[in-house]
């Protein structure tokens, strides 16, 4: 009787030691691949975050893309409007932006950290609203046009010194600006832009493609240094400060919640029909017109892509040079970076992401292994400032694994006094 006793425990035992094993010996300090389980950043591998998505059922912590391929890292030399750039939608209305102009601040918000962490991770383009304010030019939300102190941001210098920052650290990156232009300060832009040390990289309008050619290739535009694009929505600033007009260069669907409504891409009213041919980039709007940060990972998951396939149907079969979103890190995986790894894949080599292509090869020889997450991501260094980080589910997933790991100890100590 004493035997048998002896030998349920001993299977007991060999139970609790491998539910343990099993326990512990998840992934973890930086092992995590995407979508494995996570309690904290710090388990999810380079270019990886750890985030959930309640709107999609998944409610404990996994890992998720937070940083882009660079694709002129794997495909380099050719024509700057054959790559897909991602873009901040109002990069500068940022979640726990500091209070510079107010007590409070009474708007919404379309993204989650700085616009360094946001070039980092692999945005190359900035969209950003810019008005006078206080004798100065800020970026801001507005009522009619009209910028107050309760939807203020922060003087557009700061942003614009941040761009500086990293296009003087990166001398091979090019960064695209595009202005919703409030700003009535005669040359206010010119001064600003000039201020902030932008102005030697800037690519003269006078050399833009107006007619729909091709742009010079991403090499010969960083050996020349002409590295920010600039576009106003100010048709008089070309002429008055040499700033690009954007509607001019670029194609536009709606912004907005006709963006993302399904199956139906149309024009922005400023803008050419996205078939023109008199324009040589196209720039797809995907955010709703009220941003909700807790939706963002839902709109950019499988949404985000059938709306790519439909936009790009409706502008001829062209995909789209820039893809403009909310809370970019957000989704329930890949998101906007997976979306953008097929978008370049298919028009930089023919492949089913960028991360197939091989430099030099024929268009449509792909390697045959695909990767599982980022292979090269931005910039190791990115990081996210903001708050996609779920920290109260990461919490009680440590709480519960301490609860295993000390509870195992209790029950194997009273196991061997019992046995004694």
């Amino acid at each position: 009787m004493k035997k048998s006793l002896h030998e349920d425990v001993y299977v007991i035992v060999l139970f609790v030691s491998a539910t343990f094993f099993l326990t512990t010996s998840a992934c973890s300090n930086g092992d995590c691949q995407m979508l494995e389980s996570c309690s904290a950043a710090t388990d999810c591998a380079t270019g990886l975050y750890c985030g959930n998505c309640p709107q999609l059922g998944k409610n404990q912590p996994f890992c998720i893309r937070g940083q882009a391929n660079i694709p002129t890292a794997i495909i380099n030399g050719l024509p700057f409007n054959k790559y897909i750039w991602l873009v901040t939608h109002n990069a500068f209305s940022i979640v726990d932006a500091p209070l510079l102009s107010g007590p409070q601040r009474i708007t919404f918000y379309n993204q989650e950290d700085s616009v360094t962490n946001q070039l980092r991770n692999g945005v190359r383009g900035l969209m950003l609203d810019m008005y006078d304010f206080e004798d100065d030019i800020w970026l801001c939300h507005s009522f009619r046009g009209q910028c107050y102190n309760i939807t203020t941001f922060q003087p557009a210098i700061n942003t614009l010194r941040e761009v500086e920052t990293f296009l003087s650290s990166n001398p091979t990156e090019i960064v695209t600006i595009i202005i919703e232009d409030y700003v009535h300060t005669p040359k206010g832009l010119t001064k600003l832009f000039t201020d902030a040390g932008l102005e030697k990289y800037w690519f003269p309008v006078s050399k833009m493609p107006k007619k729909g050619e091709d742009w010079p290739t991403v090499t010969t535009m960083a050996q020349d240094n002409y590295r920010l694009l600039v576009f106003t929505s100010d048709s008089s600033k070309e002429a008055t400060e040499g700033i690009a007009y954007q509607w001019r260069y670029m194609v536009e669907n709606e912004p907005g919640d006709p963006g993302v409504q399904q199956g139906s891409c149309s024009n922005r009213k400023e803008s050419k029909s996205l078939t023109s041919k008199a324009a040589s980039l196209f720039l797809q709007n995907y955010f709703p017109t009220m941003p909700v940060q807790a939706e963002a990972c839902k709109e950019n998951s499988t949404p985000l892509m059938d709306m790519v396939a439909t936009c790009y149907k409706a502008a001829g079969n062209v995909m789209p040079n820039f893809l403009a979103v909310n809370f970019y890190m957000r989704s329930d995986g890949g998101g906007v970076f997976d979306a953008l790894d097929r978008m370049n894949g298919q028009t930089l080599c023919g492949c089913a992401s960028v991360t197939s292509c091989q430099p030099g090869a024929a268009f449509g020889a792909c390697r045959n292994n695909e990767v599982r997450n980022s292979t090269s991501p931005a910039d190791p260094s990115g990081g996210f400032s903001g708050s996609v980080q779920v920290t109260g589910s990461a919490s009680r997933i440590n709480l519960t694994s301490l609860f295993i790991i000390y509870g195992f100890q209790f029950f194997f100590i009273l196991l061997v006094f019992y046995l004694k």
